[in-house]
This record gives structure tokens, sequence and C-alpha cells, in this order.
């Protein structure tokens, strides 16, 4: 176990600083484990293979047999799904940091709003320096806004949460229905040429230098055009949302077996119903452009949000059942190195996969990337075992609250 004391409880110190290992919510920890190994599975595609993969997975690679199951596989069950629980739990992360700062009598927005702009600039770096597919930036940029909303009532943060994510959704609906002309940058995004992949392919095989030629505006494209029709809107919701699974006491494991379990069930029945409605819809229509992007991606979208809900159900029910047990007490692990985790995924995949390390980008099958997934987590699920073994954060988690409280952080167990 990592010294949580229940799935339910909660802190009652009043000590200054940040949440003493031994007060934090088990069931918590063990979602954000479970949340950040699942995203792997979808990032893996972004580390290894040309951008353009993530919308179009027929445009570059192999998609049959095993390499289609591979991708049936992560659509259905990972891709935004996992990214959706991180988001909850980011936006839970909120209202339980500034309760506790307002409990101690500390100015809990200016350490919000300091922690904050810290993780701004480190999304930046990870997204300039490593790998464009930062998800950080977005976080920061959307929690300066979110926090504001902390003490709403559950049921305003879920309506006005629902409300944002509607917003992308009916965009997309309208450019698919009555735009009269698709902008030539959303057809070459969807379908480029094959010397434009072959470029990006150099590119990321050769070294630093060579690879921000594409990672730089990569990056630029999703945090200013992305980030302005689609992000925020999705990020800033699904945050709200997690307030408010927070504040009902959801995600703290409070509710009753039974709400978990009609939780679990529906949640599964109806998103995996609606998610895949979606992938024979794109079927049906042989992956055309319009109806893949605009109209099959919103059943995923919505499917999505309850498939995370029936995750979210079984962890609570996993953590009542096996508490003390090894599964919960390595997922919690993870959970409680999640930023430094977040950023091991990408100097390992990058290492594997770019050119400053063993240059296997464009050359992995689906089926193949899958096996890299599972190494990754075979180093990182022991690693974060037995570094809390040692220490009271993850490498990155403590600098993080060092730099937000303006003094050092205890870092080991015998501080």
């Amino acid at each position: 176990m990592t010294g949580e004391k229940s799935p339910v409880s909660v802190s009652d110190s009043d000590s200054p600083g940040p949440t003493d290992p031994g007060d934090r919510i088990v069931s918590l920890d063990a979602l954000r484990g479970f949340a950040l190994l699942g995203i792997l599975v979808i990032n893996v595609w972004l580390f290894a293979m040309p951008s353009a993969v993530d919308k179009n997975p027929v445009v570059f690679g192999d998609l049959t047999g095993a390499n289609y199951a591979a991708w049936f596989v992560s659509h259905v069950f990972f891709e935004v799904k996992f990214m959706t629980l991180f988001t909850v739990l980011f936006g839970a992360g909120i209202v339980l940091f500034t309760e506790s700062k307002e409990r101690k009598e500390q100015p809990a927005l200016k350490l919000h709003y300091r922690r904050t702009i810290l993780l701004l600039l480190i999304g930046l770096g990870h997204a300039y320096l490593l790998w464009y597919g930062d998800i950080l930036v977005a976080y920061a940029l959307c929690a300066l806004l979110a926090v504001l909303a902390r003490n709403w009532l559950p049921r305003t943060l879920a309506a006005v949460g629902l409300a944002l994510l509607v917003v992308p959704s009916l965009l997309y609906v309208w450019l698919g229905t009555f735009a009269h002309e698709i902008p030539a940058e959303f057809l070459t995004a969807w379908q480029p040429t094959d010397e434009m992949i072959r470029a990006e392919i150099d590119a990321y095989r050769g070294g630093w230098i060579d690879q921000m030629e594409y990672r730089v505006p990569t990056a630029l494209s999703f945090q200013t055009v992305g980030f302005a029709f689609y992000t925020f809107w999705r990020v800033t919701g699904v945050m709200l949302l997690g307030m408010a699974l927070f504040k009902m006491g959801i995600l703290s494991n409070e509710r009753s077996k039974r709400f978990y379990r009609w939780l679990l069930v529906g949640g599964a029945v109806f998103g995996l119903a609606l998610i895949l409605v979606g992938v024979w819809y794109r079927g049906y229509h042989d992956w055309a452009f319009v109806e893949s992007v605009f109209f099959a991606r919103q059943f995923n979208y919505w499917g999505s949000l309850l498939l995370a809900g029936a995750y979210i159900a079984g962890i609570m029910l996993w953590c009542r059942h096996r508490a003390d047990g090894v599964v919960t007490g390595a997922l919690a692990a993870v959970g409680r190195t999640a930023f430094s985790n977040y950023l091991l995924q990408t100097v390992l995949a990058t290492f594997i996969f770019y050119g400053h390390g063993l240059g296997l980008f464009g050359t992995l099958s689906r089926i193949e990337l899958l096996g890299v997934v599972v190494l990754i987590w075979m180093i990182q699920v022991p690693l974060s075992v037995l570094w809390l073994r040692h220490f009271r954060f993850g490498p990155i988690e403590w600098i993080w609250r060092t730099l937000t409280y303006g003094e050092r952080q205890p870092l080991f167990d015998r501080e």
C-alpha cells in the first residue's frame, strides 16, 4: 500500500503545505493512476506515427487484421475516455486544493494561480522542447478560469459543464452540414501527400533540431486554433463536471455500492453503444472526410463521457473490494506520481521513436505499438511503487510544490 487511510478518507490536518501522503484519498489516486496509464494507449500513436493518424487512421500504416483489432480496441475503450478521466480528476483537484488551503486559512486563490502558472511554464517546455501532444498547457489555461466556479453547487457545475461541451459538438455539426467550402488546411491535415508524410518521418528520425520544424508549428496550432475551437470548451466543461462529481462524493467513493453498480452498467452499455455506432458510421462511409471528422466523431465525443463514468464506478468498486490490494496500491502509486509519470512517458517514448534515441518513428505497426505501451507500463508501475517507499512525492511533484509554496518541501519519508 501507499500509506492512504481509506477509500473515503479526507485530510483533517491543519498543517501548512501540501496534503500529507497519509491523508490522501486512495480512490482518487488509484483512478488517476488508471487514467495516466490508459492515456498512453492513444498517445503512442502520436509519438510513433505521422500526426495525421490521430484523426485519419487509414492515412498511414496497415489497418487490417491484428492492426485493425488494435485500433478498434484502442479507439473504443481508450480514445478520449482516459483523457476525460484525467480532466475530471484535474477539476476535482482544483476543489480539493482550494478547500484545503481555505481550511488552513491560506491564500487559496494566490496559491492556485501560482501553481497553475508553474504548470503552464512546464507545459510550454514540454510541448516545444519534447512533444507537441502536451495537455498541460490546456489544463493550465482552463484552470485559470475554472477555479472561479469552485464554490458553485454541483448541479450548477454539471449544467454549465455540459453546456460548454455542447459548443464544439454543435460547431462540428454546423461545419459538416452547412459549410459550403472546407478550408484547404483541414483537407491537407486529413489526407497529407506521401511526400509530406515522408518528410515528417525523416524529421522525427533526425536530430532534435530537425524535429523542431514539425513540433513547433503543430504545438502552436494545438494551442491556438485547436484550443479556441475545441480544447477550451471540452477541457473546461469536463473540469466542471469533475468538480461536480467530487462535491457529490462520487470520486471520493462515498456513494453506495448500488449507485456505482448502476453507473458501471449504464455507462458501459450506453457509452459502448454510441461509440460502436460511430465506428460503423465511419466504415459505412469509407472513412470519408466530412462524415468522419464532423459526424462520426460525435458518437465517441459523447460516448466517452458515459464510458468514463463506467470506469470511475469500476475503480471505486475495486478500491472497496481490494483497498489494501497490490493492484490498488500500484495504481495509487502511479497516481501519486502522475505528473512525473506523464513526463516520463514522453521521455521514454521519444527516446524509443525519435532520432536522438532509437529512431523507430514510423516503423512499428499498431499491434506492435501496444507492446511498447506494455513495456513502458512495466517500467513505470514498479518504479512508482519503489520511489514512494523512500520519498513522499514524485520528483516533479516535489519541485512543483516547493515552487508553489516558496519553500523547500520535505521529500524523504523520514523528514
